[in-house]
């Protein structure tokens, strides 16, 4: 348990789908995007294992948690 005053730097579990490995990852080194629906909204990292660059859809939980965690968001904005 953190003491208070000092921050816990969050660490998300995520695995690529490309090398199969499996890994712990900084908010820092996750990408959030939220778009005007499921299809646009997702997170994006780059395996430290391979190197891919990994997309993966982000539902409302998986946000909530981004989010709430420190990850870098940008929202896609529609023109009409």
């Amino acid at each position: 348990m953190a003491e208070a005053g000092i921050a816990v730097a969050a660490v998300f579990k995520a695995a690529c789908p490309d090398c199969r490995a499996s890994f712990e990852l900084a908010a820092g080194a996750l990408r959030l995007a939220i778009g005007a629906s499921d299809r646009t909204t997702f997170y994006s990292f780059t395996c430290p294992d391979c190197g891919s660059a990994v997309r993966k859809p982000a539902g409302e939980r998986i946000v909530e948690l981004l989010t709430g965690g420190g990850v870098r968001t940008l929202r896609l904005h529609t023109t009409a």
